[in-house]
Order: C-alpha cells, then structure tokens, then sequence
C-alpha cells in the first residue's frame, strides 16, 4: 500500500450492510465514489534504491500485481472485515482458495481428515492429489463425531470440511469438529460458500480458515470466477502468502473489482434468494413425484438443529430427488423453462443440475451412494425470479414426470 490514498476503513461499530458498502476503502486523491480499478501488471518505482528495498522489504511499495495490487487489496479488507477474519487472500477461484490453503499447511508425512461430504474437486484433492504428495487422507461421514474422534486419535495436520455440503446439503457441527481437530494439533478449514458470509461465521464457530469461492454468492451474477482465504494474520502472511505469491494462483484487479461491487448488494440478494429457497422447498415436499427434498431451514432436515445453532439463515440451496432416476432428473430438468440447468450456483438466475452426471460423477457411483447422490438427486440454486414463476416452471418438470409414467396420474 502507498501512502497516497485517503484510508476510510469501517468501524467495528457498522453491521453488515454498511460495512459492505464502506470497509476497508482507499480513495485516491481524484476522490473517486466508487473503488478505483487498478488494471495494471506492474508499478514503477521513484529509484533504483526504492525497488532494492521494496524487494528487501524495507520500503512499503507495490511490486507487481501477482504479489499486490490496490483493487485486488481493497476486495481483501472487505472480505475480511465481513469475515471477522485478521487477513484475507484472494485468489483466482474458489479451487484455487481450497487447493492452496491445503498445500500450503501440509507437507509429505502429515495427515489430513476430511468430510466425505465435498465438492467433485475438493474430493479429488483429497483422495488423490494429497497423496500423490505422501500426505496421509482419511474421509470420516460428517455427522459421525464418534468418527472425528477416532479420525483425530492420531497428529493431524488440517481438516477439511463443507457446511452446508454440495450437493445434498449436509449440515456440520464445526463447533464440535474444531474442537476435537484442535486436540489433535490440526487447522480446521471450512469451506462457506454455501451458507456465504451473510448466514454463517465458521471463525467465531472455532475454525481457523474459511475458504470461499466468490464466484458463487459473493459475485452471484455469473460473470468472473474468484477465490478467498481467510484466517488469522500470522498464518496468512507466513504460510499461505509465499504459496500463492510463488505459485501465481492470483486474482486478477478487474475481477476483484467486480465482487466489490457484487458485495455491495451481497445480503439483498442472499435474503430474497433464501425467502425464494424456503417457498421452493415447501412446495417440492408436497410436489408427486418428489422422493425427498433436504433444505436446512425444514424441520425434516437431519441435521435442521444444528443449523439452527450456527446459521442465520438457511439460504439459496435445495436438494431434492425425483422418481424415476436418471431418466426422471433428465426429463424434469429439461422441461424447465425459467430455471437454468447450469453446474454453478449462488446465482441471481435460478440454475439446477444433476450431480450424478455432473459435479460429482468422477467420484463414482459406490461414493455417491455413501454420500445419499442418487441417479434421480438434482440441486437447486435458487435466484431472484419472481418465486411463483419457479413454482410454476417446477411444476412443468413434475408434468414431464407424469408424461413419462414416473409419476400416477
């Protein structure tokens, strides 16, 4: 950071909505309203001797935007300040925030524990990535704690987890987890993009890290791709910093200048798409044809309790299961006319996708059955339309379910 901007960083007196419109802001001297996008690959230096000492880290001076620059900073204090975090990195996408935050703690010799419950990529990582590197993996079932216990008998070096889970929306109990992975001398990281910042605090829940992909909620109107990683200072600049630095894993100034301005309107959008989430699952619980609708904010949710507990809002995401398996998902899903069959989500557009085919089919099906992903599961990422429009088009795939006999009547 220079010293050529006007600092107006948020009070921790501000809420949420303030301070996503307000933390963390440098104005320039042309006292620009909205952030100033930095679009450059480098910066030049007063001296010879000014560049020496940036790189000695003797002068305070932007090198080159792989290592810093002011709009991709801007969107880190933002972050962190929404967080409740000490620092934040940002990086090119949310895989990239997972990848990194693991491969920067562990080493050949460590051991890792994670959820079953993950994403397609972050199963990967753990399955086969990590060991590839001799980094012990083991997967526990994350409503187990009798399993973390056993799981976490021995030294550990990180935890993985997912709550809400992708696909099917399991919920964990990171409070419970955190405690036992800290007896066991593990950093605990949870993956929020789910729940997103509005609705859940892993931090203040006894993590250590948060990983985020902004691409979901926090851009939410499907146009960049972007990461975060946040937790205490130390561990940020010490252990993850070098890592990326050296790595190139990035943000790039116009992408992080796209989520300041997506975060300015992140609890708006997040609430109206939660509400819309709430009528959607309702309505599918009572739909025929409908096997099984998991939404944390329902009473038949297993782990509803829990998310109770940890969770301001339940949010954008629903999980249900249609009769007639593959088939059946594939003709609801292309029966929808409002609602976009898309594999992203926590976005402003409605999108479902099929995670047997999709998201998760790389793990195979033996995994999915373990992880309750049925041929007929479909996810759901509820957006902004008008919520009796998605009823409606939802009503369209339980009519192609009755057209293909899967459903009586």
């Amino acid at each position: 950071m220079t010293d050529k901007t006007e600092n107006t960083s948020g009070s921790a007196a501000w809420r949420t909505a303030t301070r996503l419109l307000h933390a963390g802001v440098e104005r320039t001297p042309y006292g620009e309203t909205s952030e100033a996008l930095f679009l450059t690959s480098g910066f030049v230096y007063d001296s010879a001797e000014q560049a020496a000492a940036t790189f000695t880290g003797d002068a305070v001076h932007y090198q080159y935007s792989r290592f810093g620059n002011p709009t991709v900073d801007a969107l880190q204090r933002r972050l962190a300040d929404l967080e409740g975090a000490e620092a934040c990195i940002a990086t090119a996408t949310g895989m990239g925030a997972v990848s990194s935050a693991l491969l920067a703690q562990v080493k050949a010799g460590d051991r890792v524990v994670a959820s079953r419950a993950l994403f397609g990529s972050c199963h990967w990582i753990i399955a086969h990535l990590l060991p590839q590197y001799g980094v012990e993996t083991v997967f526990v079932d994350g409503d187990d704690l009798n399993a973390w216990g056993a799981a976490l008998s021995k030294p550990t070096a990180a935890v993985l987890i997912e709550s809400p889970s992708n696909p099917m929306l399991d919920v964990l109990d990171i409070a419970a987890v955190s405690e036992r992975a800290h007896a066991a001398g593990a950093i605990v990281i949870v993956d929020n993009a789910f729940a997103s910042p509005v609705y859940q605090k892993p931090l203040a829940l006894g993590a250590d890290v948060v990983v985020y992909s902004c691409t979901k909620h926090i851009d939410g109107q499907g146009r960049v791709l972007g990461g975060a990683i946040l937790g205490r200072e130390a561990w940020i600049n010490e252990v993850v910093l070098p890592f990326t630095r050296n790595t190139g894993n990035s943000l790039s100034p116009f992408n992080a200048w796209i989520m300041l301005k997506s975060l300015e309107t992140l609890p708006l959008r997040v609430d109206a798409m939660t509400r819309n989430a709430a009528t959607v699952a309702d309505w599918l619980a009572d739909a025929p044809g409908v096997v099984s609708v998991r939404y944390p904010g329902r009473t038949d949710h297993p782990q509803h309790e829990i998310a109770k507990r940890q969770m301001s809002g339940f949010g954008s995401l629903v999980a249900f299961e249609v009769a007639g398996g593959q088939e059946g998902a594939f003709a609801f899903l292309d029966a929808l006319q409002v609602i976009l069959i898309s594999n992203n989500l926590g976005d402003a557009r409605s999108l479902a996708t099929h995670p047997a085919t999709t998201t998760h089919m790389k793990i195979g099906p033996e995994e999915r059955a373990r992880l309750g992903i049925s041929d007929g599961a479909i996810r759901l990422s509820v957006g902004l339309e008008d919520a009796a429009d998605l009823t409606d088009d939802l009503a369209r795939g339980i009519a192609a379910l009755k057209s293909r006999g899967f459903v009586a009547g």
